[in-house]
């Protein structure tokens, strides 16, 4: 999960790399560090506080030079220190890594029978010392490279620099991202394009088991076996100027408050009078999904919570079977594929490790089709998935998902209407209906934010709070479950999603006057049953919370709080619901005075397993 940046060039670099850093820092903030080469020696800063720290070491000690690397960390193998910091020297090389080297205790135990000593607890320094190792052999760093990473076994992405070689960069991935950008006498390295927006919209993206050879004027890019490998540069649509807080005080605020447009560029020119256009999904034929039988998702976190709502619908408007797995759960069971299986993985990054890895397991299982529904064009599910469906959603910065998890679930319902159309599962008048339902999302999604400062009162009386549970029944069920992640990620509240209906089977007990329930109740078919769950919580004086339909609003009383929200098709209900419980847990956030967009010992993108 950590971030890596780095770059050689005719100028300092010291400025490219902390501006880099600062935007990959969202990957993890347990440590920072740079490191640069100037008249054949390193100058290395390491700090235990998070860039904008290192930032000022800089400026007082310096770091001038015109070849460079930099990590912010997410501690894996020891504890945040300056000793664990990255990044890591060894005699003439100095390295940044974000992965983990799973045989490291093998490795070390062999380097220590050859008189290597080691001052910091990780893995990576254990690969620095391996990949020194061989060069003291070959007296060839490339050669060296390619026998260590050949040794190793796990996940990596590295940068790695000889204090003998000015001006060359070696970089190398295995499963985690790393992206090449190409400037004009100049080029880089880095986890996300997001680092390098400033300087460059031309990237090449490694694959899987390559490395590459970096200048000032050329890239190189080889596999594992010392192959060259052709590849070719790709322009980004993602400018530097998007990326930016703009007014708002929180990444989390402008990207919940972004939703509107997020909606609209996901569906913009993919809707075509009453039908979704079949070039929503890139790689898709008319008879694609004709025979398909079978559905299996998988996901991670957040994109979980979308894959069980989109379980909802593939049953409802196609008629399919619909499994979901966690990603990290699915790689380990003996899944059972059915003739004709669609595949598909949800990831805003693309480069969630347990969701990339069940979809590689998933080519050896026999799927007919994978197909992955990603934020980010050229990600490694992208690349490597038959199918896509990108989200549009724009660069998400902090760390807890909103306008990536609404882009989700619009997507998922554009996909079942393509997947009905083809299945011929859904009659025309029906399929009308939800595409006109469709049109209305943003201005829709408008009003819901139009409620902001309504929560924010309530998110007062909520943010003392030490527990909460949220209820929802049916489609609304994934969106308690949402809702309380939200609330536990960023206030540190510990907060619990249930289907309204298991209230009787366990959480009842609970409940209590400093228990507040909070409840997903928009105006359908359920609303019956969930009334009942509402008066079992009352009689036993929990404290409710009840987001309603404006058209159905229950009533408030001393124990009862309702929230009542805009009247919408109930198709929507589950993307439009989300937005309250964004703001509610943002909200509560704020009065907590937490990291909102770098919440305790959260990553972005979980790039190791």
């Amino acid at each position: 999960m950590c971030g890596i940046v780095g770059a050689t060039a005719q100028r300092d670099v010291a400025p490219i790399l902390l501006t880099g850093l600062s935007r990959l820092e969202y990957r993890g903030y347990d440590s920072a560090g740079i490191c640069t080469l100037s008249q054949n020696n390193f100058n290395c800063l390491k700090t235990t506080s998070k860039v904008a720290s290192l930032i000022l070491d800089v400026k007082e000690h310096g770091a001038k030079g015109h070849m460079g690397i930099a990590h912010t960390r997410w501690a894996t193998h020891g504890i945040p220190s300056v000793k664990n910091a990255h990044p890591h020297i060894c005699d003439n090389l100095a390295l940044v890594h974000n992965g983990i080297i799973e045989n490291f205790k093998e490795i070390k135990a062999k380097l220590l029978e050859f008189g290597y000593s080691f001052k910091s607890e990780t893995d990576t320094e254990i690969l620095l010392c391996l990949i020194h190792y061989y060069q003291k052999n070959s007296n060839n760093l490339k050669e060296a490279l390619l026998k260590a990473l050949n040794e190793v076994s796990g996940s990596y992405a590295i940068a790695l620099m000889d204090k003998n070689e000015d001006g060359v960069l070696y970089v190398a991935r295995c499963g985690s991202p790393l992206v090449i950008g190409l400037g004009i006498g100049e080029n880089f390295v880095a986890s996300d394009i997001l680092a390098l927006l400033p300087v460059t919209r031309s990237f090449i993206y490694l694959d899987e088991k390559e490395i590459a050879t970096i200048t000032t004027d050329k890239v190189e890019v080889f596999g594992l076996d010392g192959s060259l490998h052709i590849k070719k540069a790709q322009e980004t649509e993602i400018d530097a100027e998007s990326i930016s807080k703009g007014t708002f005080d929180h990444y989390m605020q402008k990207e919940i408050f972004e939703q509107p447009d997020a909606l609209r560029n996901t569906m913009l020119e993919r809707l075509d009078e009453d039908e979704v256009k079949i070039e929503t999904v890139i790689g898709l034929k008319e008879d694609s999904f004709k025979d398909l039988k079978n559905i299996q998702i998988v996901a991670c976190g957040t994109s979980f919570h979308a894959g069980l709502i989109g379980k909802y619908w593939f049953e409802e408007l196609t008629g399919i079977p619909c499994s979901i797995d966690i990603a990290s759960e699915y790689r380990y069971r003996h899944a059972v594929v059915r003739d004709d299986s669609l595949f598909i993985t949800i990831s805003q990054s693309g480069e969630t490790a347990d969701t990339l890895a069940s979809l590689r397991l998933a080519k050896k299982q026999g799927y007919k089709y994978s197909l992955c529904i990603c934020n980010v064009n050229g990600a490694s599910l992208v690349r490597e998935s038959d199918f896509t469906l990108l989200t549009r959603a724009g660069a998400e910065i902090g760390v807890a998902s909103t306008k990536a998890f609404t882009t989700q679930l619009l997507s998922l319902l554009m996909l079942a209407l393509l997947i009905a159309k083809q299945k011929n599962s859904l009659d025309a008048k029906k399929r009308a209906e939800i595409i006109t339902s469709l049109r209305q999302l943003p201005s829709l999604c408008s009003k819901f934010l139009a409620k902001d400062q309504e929560i924010l009162s309530l998110a007062s009386e909520f943010a003392d709070k030490h527990h909460c549970l949220f209820l929802g029944r049916g489609v609304m069920y994934p969106i308690a479950l949402e809702g309380a992640l939200k609330l536990k990620e960023i206030s540190y509240i510990h907060a619990e999603g249930y289907a309204a209906g298991e209230l009787k089977h366990g959480p009842i007990a609970l409940i209590d006057r400093n228990m507040p329930v909070v409840v997903v109740a928009p105006d359908n078919a359920l609303m019956g049953k969930l009334v009942s769950n509402i008066e079992e919580v009352k009689a036993r004086g929990g404290k409710l919370y009840i987001f309603n339909s404006e058209e159905n609003s229950l009533k408030a009383d001393g124990k009862t709080k309702v929230i009542s929200l805009c009247d919408c098709p109930e198709i929507l209900q589950p993307i439009l619901f989300t937005i309250p419980l964004q703001l509610l847990a943002y909200h509560c956030a704020v009065i907590n005075g937490t990291d909102v967009d770098q919440p305790r010992n959260l990553a972005k993108s979980v790039t190791v397993e």
